[in-house]
């Protein structure tokens, strides 16, 4: 049974925060009325009188504190009142007498460790009614200056600290991030803490003061947290490995990304079996190196001559051995696959951890083996893994994407499939992709880290439903997101951690909060669903990051673009006012009805190099830094119904239907052309992006023939920019600023 945490009384509580120079307000403990009394005459009147003891954790709720007492008398009717509501179970209480403290915003901040990712810091708007708000925001420690400012910007709120408020000044924004700080350093110094509640910290000027704070202790002292623990994935007991960076990394991986030759063990000629379809794959998708089937019956399997004996493959010519023989053989294999010089194994075998207790203990040897060997071990019961530099397709289900710059690493196979699948229906494509299985020896972030050094690579999406090696995890995701976007799936979201029933934080900071909280903080883009992580990673890979929030939206209708701008706002991208330079140049353009503003609605009134020459002139000026396009593939459209209706070709459509396609294929073009002339993100957008594969839309085809993405609306467009803008802010955060001569 899970013992209650032990709770420090206010008093030892405010005291703690109070030497790591959190500003608190002034207090006196008293033992009787009396003494409370004198103790109020010398803070000065009003003042607060509330009943203090190690085990009374919400006094509010049961009536224990007095507010507002103006005189001696009435502190020591409240005292005395107060010392009648005690019971026996409250153990030794005291009266604590405290300075009244006046501001009219409160906020709350503390501590909590979370069972993945260890110490978390937050602070919400609301103090006492920061639950009902539900306006909060969580950061691992330790915590930088720049992190903790982030935090409190980061509050749907945040005006009420950052602005003027009610005849008050605005908060002292540094000060308010000098508490976050001290209770970082705080967390990290007492390992024995399991929660911290500073609650309420009202702004008094503008400035913060702690008027009241919990403490919670872990019940068995001890380090808190997972972060310095084992990697539970790797079996009890197992040793933390550190993560390899840069080169080091590079040459670990090699054998498993980028193998001289395969051997599969556990080959089939059953067209259903796992070992058929990895080996069908790798010989069907053109794996530039060498393959060798292992079957213990020999003979040919897809013209292959098979290996009756992993020991009988050619020796140092297969570095990755592909597992598909069942889990009691494979530490036998692991042995014999070695003397023939692979380096790196992915298991597909099911039957480990994920089947029960017996299963873990051969998970237990097989990682045990595979260290004593020095292999790379990826999975087991994992799916495949993909590298299309080398054509290498080796995984128990298609598809196979095309080649490109999107690295792909799942907890879920089945997921993996599905961004693969996105990436053929798109034709933007991946470096490599692999999916963890149980991620018995190789974590998700020892993949992380690989990718951040890949040079094939230029972004990575990751879909991740648990985390047992936080802190290796972090340091991925930090080194990693420092220098290429990391777009993150999670499931999972919605379930709520335990957290210690004592605090506030404890009850606030939900796997989902904490979740949020370290997106923010290292840079981290959640998307919530496939389509999106893909989209977003794709447009990172394909288009220049933009410099700041301002869009220009470019539309042949005014519908669309109306939406499209109640979109940016949305997202909190800025559609600026059109500048009277630019009004003038597409007045030469356009005709009179056309919307004069920004969005900039054509209003149908486009000729032959009306489109191009319009995104010409938003493009390349400078009060814009991102544009949206929307409307191509409306002409092309037509032509289709022209093309496929019995008039054709007659009536003069052959003509028109050649103009139509000829005209949109141009606009998309242009579009690519004028982003790389003048280094800026320009989205295209339109519901007709699969008529592509309908019927040829012309406008589509050009967009995927550029290595560009399509995008199915203009919402999905206006989303995947926000990825670009936060990215880009990010990043600038993490860049000293520039030397003043």
């Amino acid at each position: 049974m899970t013992r209650s945490p032990t709770l420090l009384s206010e008093d030892e509580s405010i005291a703690l925060i109070e030497r790591y120079g959190v500003a608190v307000a002034r207090r006196a403990l008293a033992r009787d009325p009396a003494a409370a009394a004198r103790a109020a005459g010398v803070l000065g009147f009003p003042v607060v009188v509330k009943l203090c003891g190690s085990r009374l954790a919400h006094k509010t709720d049961r009536g224990l504190v007095r507010v507002a007492v103006a005189d001696a008398a009435g502190v020591e009717r409240a005292a005395a009142e107060l010392l009648a509501l005690r019971r026996p179970e409250d153990g030794d209480v005291a009266i604590l007498v405290a300075e009244m403290v006046s501001g009219r915003r409160e906020l709350l901040a503390g501590l909590v460790r979370d069972p993945q990712f260890g110490l978390c810091v937050l602070v919400g708007l609301g103090g006492v009614l920061t639950e009902a708000l539900d306006d909060v925001a969580l950061g691992l420690a330790p915590l930088t200056g720049a992190e903790a400012r982030r935090m409190v910007l980061g509050l749907r709120g945040q005006r009420l600290i950052t602005r003027p408020f009610r005849g008050e000044p605005a908060a002292d924004l540094d000060a308010v991030c000098d508490v976050l700080l001290a209770l970082s350093r705080l967390g990290a110094e007492h390992p024995d803490i399991e929660s911290l509640d500073v609650n309420p910290l009202i702004l008094k000027d503008g400035r913060p003061v702690a008027v009241d704070a919990l403490v919670a202790l872990r019940s068995g002292g001890g380090t808190s947290g997972p972060t310095t623990g084992p990697d539970v994935s790797a079996g009890a007991g197992a040793p933390v490995r550190p993560l390899l960076h840069g080169a080091e990394a590079l040459a670990r991986f090699a054998p498993l990304f980028e193998p001289r030759g395969i051997i599969v063990a556990g080959a089939s000629s059953h067209p259903g079996k796992f070992g058929f379809v990895a080996l069908h794959n790798l010989l069907r998708f053109g794996f530039e190196g060498e393959v060798f089937p292992v079957n213990r019956e020999g003979g040919t399997i897809l013209d292959q001559v098979a290996y009756p004996d992993v020991r009988e493959v050619p020796p140092g010519r297969g570095d990755l051995v592909f597992v598909c023989t069942p889990a009691a053989a494979n530490v036998s294999l692991l042995r014999a696959c070695h003397e023939v010089g692979a380096r790196a194994a992915f298991v597909a075998s099911g039957g480990y951890a994920e089947a029960g207790a017996d299963g873990r203990a051969l998970e237990r040897e097989l990682v045990e083996a595979a260290d004593a060997l020095g292999m790379v071990l990826a999975g087991p019961n994992g799916q495949g893994v993909i590298a299309t530099g080398r054509s290498m397709c080796a995984q128990i289900v298609s598809p196979y994407p095309p080649p490109g710059r999107i690295a792909v690493v799942s907890q879920s196979g089945n997921i993996v499939s599905s961004l693969l699948n996105y990436a053929v229906l798109t034709g933007v494509g991946v470096s490599k992709a692999i999916s963890c299985g149980n991620a018995a020896q190789t974590t998700l972030a020892d993949y992380l880290a690989y990718f951040a050094a890949d040079p094939a690579t230029d972004a990575v999406v990751a879909y991740v439903e648990g985390v047992s090696d936080g802190s290796r995890f972090v340091e991925a995701v930090r080194r990693l997101t420092a220098e290429k976007p990391l777009v993150l799936l999670k499931g999972g979201v919605a379930t709520e951690g335990q957290r210690a029933a004592a605090s506030h934080t404890g009850s606030l900071a939900s796997d989902r909060r904490v979740f949020e909280g370290f997106c923010r903080q290292f840079g981290v883009l959640p998307a919530r669903t496939v389509e999106a992580a893909f989209e977003w990673a794709a447009t990172f890979v394909t288009q220049p990051l933009p410099r700041g929030r301002r869009v220009g939206v470019l539309t042949s209708a005014g519908g669309w673009g109306v939406l499209a701008a109640d979109a940016c706002v949305g997202a909190g991208l800025d559609v600026v006012p059109l500048p009277d330079d630019l009004r003038a140049g597409l007045d030469a353009l356009l005709p009179a009805r056309w919307s004069r503003n920004n969005p900039i609605d054509l209003a149908g009134g486009e000729t032959r190099d009306t489109i191009p020459q319009a995104l010409d002139l938003v493009a390349a000026h400078d009060a814009f830094d991102a544009i949206v396009y929307l409307g191509v593939g409306i002409q092309a459209n037509q032509a289709h119904a022209f093309r496929s209706g019995r008039f054709h070709p007659r009536f003069g459509l052959d003509r028109i239907v050649d103009f139509h396609e000829r005209q949109d294929r141009r606009y998309a073009e242009a579009a690519v052309e004028v982003s790389g002339r003048y280094r800026k993100p320009v989205l295209v957008a339109t519901e007709l992006v699969h008529t592509d594969r309908a019927y040829g839309n012309a406008a589509p085809l050009a967009l995927r023939a550029a290595g560009r993405l399509c995008y199915p609306s203009a919402h999905r467009a206006i989303d995947a920019l926000r990825a670009l803008v936060d990215y880009v802010e990010y990043r600038r955060v993490l860049e000293p600023p520039p030397v003043k001569r």
